[in-house]
């Protein structure tokens, strides 16, 4: 496209948003992971509380379909900002390249833990992420290492130690980056673990697959709500992220995998084995259309907020090491953008 064509498309861009400042889009609007949500909503609070910005619109859609929608296009009908609860795929940068969104800020906000969980009344779990995945696996290898459809029902099937209940675990659906990130760390590694016990070589998309008779139930993109079904339902587990156990802790157990509970040290320690970073991104394509992105950003960015004592830890975020958030205040203050795909699918 020729320099004066791409002149009148901005023009075009700027001119619509202006035109639209004094409405509901005089506001800045957030997408994405339902873990990274309570994060997300409470910087959003304290900005709108804090500044003469409106308070930004927080929408909890899942990781995946919040990238969806912020990679579907620059302008005012499309969200500024999406939080992830894993990094973003190549595959999600290149779709953000090819319709338009170029300038992405990537902004990692701490630490989290995926845990695997019960109704405080039920009986503590103490699993490794082999016997996981053997819980969860569509398919399993038998004796002569043929895969089988997952045989197990119960959890003392797969270990006499392991309690004497029907498998049903209360999980995120494929849209989500929990879902996502506990394949990846706890899945596939437990596939990998049973691999190496039995000598059995195992196809890689069995690795990841998860069962479909009804031992794992995708519970949708509100932990919250798996949380009031483990109340509801003594007998089952469900999967979701750290800061869900540290806002309920007096209701329901954390189970230990692979030996280590996850707790705030362990997560930010590393020894934990399912932890993950979490992520924010913005299009600063948007920054000086819609009023207050970057300032959001640098909101999210204060000691206030992710700092070691500030409020977001109260919602069970980890945060990153003290330099580690310097370099990125330096890269909120100068909106420096992405330039090349994350690895990774």
């Amino acid at each position: 496209m020729k320099r004066s064509a791409l002149l009148a498309v901005s023009a075009a861009f700027i001119l619509a948003a202006c035109s639209d400042l004094s409405g509901p889009r005089n506001v800045v609007r957030v997408v994405g992971s339902s873990t990274v949500f309570p994060f997300t909503t409470a910087v959003a609070e304290s900005f709108g509380a804090r500044t003469n910005f409106r308070t930004p619109v927080v929408e909890a859609t899942g990781t995946g379909s919040g990238f969806q929608l912020f990679c579907s296009a620059v302008g005012l009908t499309t969200p500024d900002v999406t939080g992830a609860s894993r990094r973003m795929f190549a595959s999600e940068y290149e779709m953000c390249q090819a319709n338009g969104v170029r300038e992405i800020v990537e902004l990692p906000i701490g630490f989290d833990g995926i845990v695997m969980a019960n109704t405080s009344v039920g009986p503590e779990l103490d699993i490794s992420r082999g016997q996981l995945w053997l819980a969860l696996a569509y398919s399993v290898p038998d004796a002569v290492c043929n895969m089988v459809p997952n045989p197990y029902e119960s959890w003392s099937e797969i270990e006499a130690s392991l309690p004497e209940l029907r498998i049903e675990v209360f999980g995120p659906p494929p849209t989500s980056g929990t879902r996502d990130a506990f394949v990846e760390l706890g899945l596939e590694a437990g596939a990998e673990e049973i691999s190496a016990e039995t000598g059995c070589e195992i196809p890689e998309e069995a690795m990841a697959r998860i069962r479909e008779d009804g031992g794992w139930v995708d519970a949708g993109e509100n932990d919250n709500s798996i949380v009031q079904t483990l109340v509801n339902t003594p007998t089952a587990y469900g999967v979701f992220g750290y800061s869900f156990l540290a806002q309920n802790g007096d209701r329901i157990n954390a189970a230990r995998v692979d030996g280590v509970a996850p707790t705030f040290g362990n997560i930010a320690s590393g020894e934990y084995p399912i932890s993950r970073s979490m992520y924010v991104y913005a299009k600063a394509q948007h920054v000086g259309v819609v009023p207050g992105i970057q300032e959001y950003l640098q909101e999210f960015s204060s000691d206030d907020a992710w700092g070691e004592f500030g409020y977001l830890t109260d919602r069970g975020l980890i945060p990153l090491p003290e330099a580690r958030r310097a370099e990125l205040v330096e890269r909120v203050n100068t909106m420096a953008v992405m330039t090349e795909a994350p690895n990774g699918y």
